[in-house]
């Protein structure tokens, strides 16, 4: 007597689970790569000779700024010069990390480790050298200015896109006096306009106000009438955009070159689904 013929049936639950991974690994491609984009790096002209006491000091911070990273969205750091026996005057070093606040401990560890090792390919054996990306913000140098102010620019961008539009100014200038009223992180947004600064954390409060302030007055004077525009000075930042026109320096996502990654992935998941079903298949009919 034949045996009845068996069909492959796959689950529902298979399909659910295809669907959420992929949802999750597409989406977690794009935060990572969007924080590590690069926005600006400054180094000094001075360098420092190779294996010197500077550069030792230097590769122990830049080692504890990685560490740290995975725990706190900022830190700072010293290498006094006399705590370091035989180091000599002119080998301490100081340096920060910061994130952005809304960056998960994953991927602040993740953009943190890309600025360091960018910083020492863009600025090697220099002294000073700070390097801005997307979502994070490292700094060292061989004189203290932890807890400084400092409002010299580091970095402005403008859209080549403007608007005239009444309704979009005025938008804009809500976005910016929302901005520039703020300590620490603050998002704002009003209508199809949206923004957000952030302060280095070494800066108190009244400090960080005056410092968004000027930011936020840079991005009127400088940008007038631009749909988006960044402005970076040495110890907080400012930007917004209205809907469609948010820019990144460089290096912008692909989303055909996420989608590449995410087709790859939902191959191999697939494959993996179906050789499960195989399985299934030859413990049912033997």
């Amino acid at each position: 007597m034949p045996l009845p013929k068996k069909g492959l049936h796959f689950p529902p639950s298979l399909f659910v689970f295809l669907y959420l991974t992929t949802s999750l690994l597409c989406h977690q491609a794009k935060e990572t790569t969007a924080a590590s984009t690069f926005i600006y790096a400054g180094c000094s002209p001075s360098k420092f000779q190779p294996n010197s006491p500077f550069q030792t000091n230097l590769n122990s911070l830049l080692s504890s700024i990685v560490s740290a990273s995975s725990q706190s969205t900022y830190n700072s750091f010293s290498s006094n010069a006399n705590a370091n026996a035989g180091a000599g005057p002119g080998s301490a070093v100081y340096g920060l990390y910061q994130c952005r606040s809304d960056l998960g401990a994953q991927d602040c560890a993740t953009c943190v480790q890309s600025a360091v090792g960018q910083l020492n390919l863009v600025c090697p054996d220099a002294y000073a050298a700070s390097l801005q990306l997307d979502g994070c913000f490292v700094r060292y140098a061989d004189s203290d200015f932890l807890g400084k102010p400092d409002t010299g620019l580091a970095f402005r961008k403008c859209s080549t896109s403007t608007s005239n539009d009444v309704e979009f100014l005025r938008r804009r200038d809500d976005v910016l006096a929302d901005l520039g009223s703020g300590v620490g992180f603050r998002v704002s947004s009003s209508g199809s306009v949206q923004g957000y600064a952030q302060c280095v954390g070494d800066l108190g409060g009244s400090d960080c106000t005056a410092c968004l302030g000027q930011a936020v007055g840079q991005l009127k004077n400088s940008c007038g009438s631009a749909m988006a525009a960044d402005v970076y000075l040495a110890q907080c930042y400012a930007r917004y955009w209205a809907s469609g026109y948010y820019f990144r320096s460089t290096g912008d996502y692909s989303d055909d070159d996420i989608g590449r990654t995410v087709a790859i992935i939902v191959g191999i998941l697939a494959g993996l689904a179906l050789i499960v079903v195989f399985i299934s298949f030859l413990k049912r009919a033997c």
